[in-house]
């Protein structure tokens, strides 16, 4: 077993209903065709936030039960890229690498930003009516990670040329991943269990050696997606340097698999 507890797809309505609207997305991208840019893949970030904080409001059963079964897993993720794509593609006839209004990159991230600011606006409110929102710890994962990803990225972009070509997208997936693996170390120190298979194998390992201040048992962990966020943003930075659209487009995806559950985890740590 590989996939995360509380991995499942929803009822078939719901199912048929997220397939139509990822259908249309897909059609409206390949007739749009926008153009890939470092900056239109950061300009999904918000996006990203507004997904995970979803799925965490969805964790603590503060979701309307006729919206549920689209924010549980992997269902949201589907769902934001439904939403995203459709406003990605209605923004591919303005410019593609700048981010003055009117732009892709601009538009994208004004929209997406407006979501997420709605959504993880809810989020600390429904936190607070619950009995208050711990966010010392979370804060201090989120600072702690720009911080070591960021060096990290100074580091591999003044020894790899590959790596510089990853662009600020390469910097994304750093983060993305960097937060996820301490968040998740944060997590194991609160009492929140790890879903994902693979990821406790590595925690054990690390807590039979030794177990560390705010990252417990789970610093071997972080040190692996820390190393294995580096190495991908080297090797795709090369592809990147060749064909930027594509390379650009992978590497948005693999910021996206870090960057959602990192959010995801400090905000259930901040409401639960």
């Amino acid at each position: 077993m590989v996939l995360p507890s509380g991995f499942a797809l929803p009822p078939l309505p719901y199912l048929l209903a997220l397939g139509l609207a990822v259908g249309v997305a897909g059609a409206a991208l390949y007739q749009a065709r926008p153009t890939v840019t470092a900056r239109a893949m950061m300009a999904f970030t918000p996006w990203i936030v507004g997904g995970a904080t979803l799925y965490a409001l969805y964790q603590v059963d503060a979701v309307p039960a006729t919206v549920r079964p689209l924010v549980g897993a992997p269902a949201v993720y589907l769902a934001t890229f439904a939403v995203a794509g459709v406003v990605w593609a209605a923004s591919a006839l303005f410019p593609a690498d700048e981010w003055d209004l009117p732009s892709a990159p601009g538009l994208l991230l004004l929209a997406g930003t407006l979501t997420a600011g709605g959504i993880v606006g809810s989020a600390l409110r429904i936190g607070t009516e619950r009995g208050g929102l711990l966010l010392g710890p979370p804060a201090a994962a989120l600072v702690g990670s720009l911080v070591v990803a960021t060096a990290v990225w100074l580091v591999a972009n003044l020894n790899s040329e590959r790596a510089a070509a990853a662009s600020s997208v390469g910097w994304l997936v750093l983060v993305g991943h960097t937060l996820d693996g301490i968040s998740t170390g944060l997590g194991t120190t609160l009492g929140f269990g790890e879903q994902t298979p693979l990821s406790r194998v590595l925690i054990r390992a690390g807590g039979a050696v030794v177990e560390l201040p705010f990252l417990g048992a789970a610093w071997l962990f972080v040190l692996v997606k820390i190393a294995l966020a580096t190495a991908i943003v080297v090797y795709i930075g090369e592809y990147a340097a060749e064909d930027p659209e594509q390379g650009y487009l992978l590497l948005g995806g693999v910021a996206a698999v870090g960057l959602g559950p990192g959010v995801h985890n400090l905000v259930l740590f901040a409401i639960a």
